[in-house]
C-alpha cells in the first residue's frame, strides 16, 4: 500500500512580508498530481495545515479546493491537527466529510479509532492522533505527569491495545505531531516545550510500522519507520539548505517499509549572504544567488550608508539585513531576531532576568515559577478547544 505523507503546509504564512499563498497553492497542485501519477493509497498530513488558529479567507479557501481536489480522486486522505491549528476549528463537520474520504483526526480522544483500509495482504489501520497540550489532555490519558512523552505514551498505549485487538497481521500507522528526539529543528516551528522538556523517544512508537510525523519543517528520517515529511516550503532562512519534499511510502505485506521523497515546487530559492557590502556587491561567486530570496548580514566595521537599497541593486530580493562588524566585541549590537535565534521563551525570561540583576541569574524556584507560568499561558491558549469539546459532550 503506497501513502503519501506531508505535513506542515501552514496555510496563510508569508515570508518576511512576502506572501506564500500563490506558491502553496502551487504545491496543492503538486500534491493531488503525485496522487495521480504515483497512484498512490491514501494522504497522511500530520498537522499544521494552517499557519494560526484563526486563518485568513483566502487560506481557508485554498485548504477547502485542496479538499475537494483530494475528494474527487477518490484516494482517501487522514489529516491530524497541528500545535499552530485551531483543533476545533479544523474538526469543524469531521463526520460528514469523512465520507467524503477526508478523515480529519482533530480530538484526542478519538485518536484510538483508526481509519482502516484493505488491500490483498489484508487491512492497515492508520491512527491520527493530533498535538496533545499536555496540561488539557493528561487526565483525558490517565497520564502520570504533565509531559509530552507522558501524554504520548499513554495515547500510544490506546493504539496499541486497539491494535492487538485487530484480526492477526494488521499493519498500522501513526499519524502524529511532535518533537521526537534526534530530530533538527529550525527558526520556524514554535516552542512546544512544556516544563522545559519538549521531545519524546522514538521508542514511544515501537510497535507501528510507520509512524508519519509532523511539526519539524526540515525532511528527516528518525528511523527507519520515523519520519518527518517537513514543510512543503521554506518559512525562514534557517531552512535555506533543505530540500523540501514530501515521502511516498510503501508498506509492504509484512510491514516493511521503503519510502522514496518526492520534492515539491520551490517558489524561489534562499540564499545566506555574509561579508562587507562592497565584496557581496563585487563577488563574482555570488551571481547565482541574484535572483534568490536573500538574508545579507554585514560585517563592514562602520554601517555603510544606505545599505538595503545598494544590496538590491544587485540583489534585488533581499528580504533581511542584519549587521556584524567586524573586529567587534559582543556589546549587544546584534539584531533582536539574532540574539533570540534558537532560544526558547525559558531561557529568554531567565536572560531578562540577568540582565534586569546586573548578572545575576534565576535560582532554582524561580525557574520554577517561570515554568509554571507558561505552561499556564499554553494551557489558556488551548482552552477555547477543550471547552468546545466539553460543550459538543453535553
Amino acid at each position: 500500500m503506497k501513502f503519501l505523507h506531508t505535513s506542515d503546509w501552514h496555510l496563510g504564512r508569508s515570508f518576511h512580508r512576502v506572501n506564500l499563498l500563490g506558491a502553496q497553492a502551487a504545491f496543492v497542485d503538486h500534491l493531488v498530481e503525485t496522487v495521480r501519477e504515483h497512484r498512490v493509497d491514501a494522504v497522511l498530513v500530520s498537522g499544521d495545515v494552517y499557519d494560526r488558529a484563526v486563518p485568513p479567507l483566502p487560506a481557508v479557501e485554498l485548504y477547502d479546493r485542496a479538499l475537494h481536489r483530494l475528494a474527487d480522486l477518490g484516494v482517501p486522505t487522514v489529516m491530524i491537527s497541528g500545535n499552530h491549528d485551531s483543533a476545533r476549528r479544523l474538526g469543524v463537520g469531521a463526520g460528514l466529510i469523512g465520507r467524503a474520504g477526508i478523515h480529519l483526526r482533530t480530538d484526542p480522544a478519538g485518536c484510538a479509532d483508526p481509519v482502516v483500509l484493505a488491500d490483498v495482504h489484508g487491512d492497515v489501520a492508520l491512527y491520527g492522533l493530533p498535538y496533545l497540550e499536555p496540561a488539557l489532555v493528561k487526565d483525558e490519558f490517565g497520564a502520570p505527569k504533565v509531559s509530552h512523552e507522558a501524554v504520548l505514551g499513554a495515547a500510544m498505549d490506546r493504539i496499541r491495545a486497539d491494535l492487538a485487538d485487530r484480526a492477526p497481521g494488521t499493519r498500522s500507522v501513526v499519524l502524529a505531531h511532535a518533537f521526537v528526539t534526534g530530530g533538527q529543528a529550525s527558526d520556524s516551528e514554535r516552542d512546544i516545550a512544556v516544563g522545559g522538556v519538549e521531545a519524546v523517544p522514538a521508542a514511544v512508537f515501537d510497535g507501528i510500522d510507520y509512524a508519519a510525523l509532523g511539526h519539524l519543517h526540515g525532511c528527516q528520517t528518525i528511523n527507519e519507520r520515523v519520519r518527518y515529511s517537513g514543510s512543503p516550503l521554506a518559512y525562514s532562512f534557517s531552512e535555506a539548505d533543505h530540500r523540501k519534499t514530501m515521502w511516498l511510502v510503501e508498506l509492504g505485506p509484512a510491514g516493511e517499509v521503503t519510502a522514496e521523497r518526492i520534492d515539491t515546487p520551490v517558489p524561489r530559492p534562499l540564499a545566506r549572504l555574509r561579508g562587507r557590502l562592497e565584496d557581496l556587491l563585487a563577488d563574482p561567486a555570488l551571481a547565482g544567488r541574484e535572483d534568490s530570496w536573500v538574508e545579507a548580514t554585514l560585517t563592514d566595521p562602520v554601517r555603510p550608508e544606505d545599505p538595503m537599497a545598494r544590496l538590491a541593486t544587485r540583489f534585488p530580493h533581499t528580504l533581511s539585513l542584519a549587521f556584524d562588524p567586524e573586529g567587534r566585541e559582543e556589546d549587544g549590537t546584534a539584531s533582536y531576531a539574532q540574539r533570540l535565534r534558537g532560544r526558547s521563551d525559558q531561557e529568554i525570561a531567565e536572560d531578562f532576568v540577568a540582565h534586569v540583576r546586573g548578572g545575576g541569574g534565576a535560582d532554582e524556584a524561580e525557574r520554577g515559577v517561570l515554568r509554571a507560568a507558561f505552561d499556564e499561558v499554553r494551557v489558556q491558549s488551548s482552552r477555547e478547544d477543550r471547552e468546545h469539546r466539553q460543550e459538543s459532550a453535553r
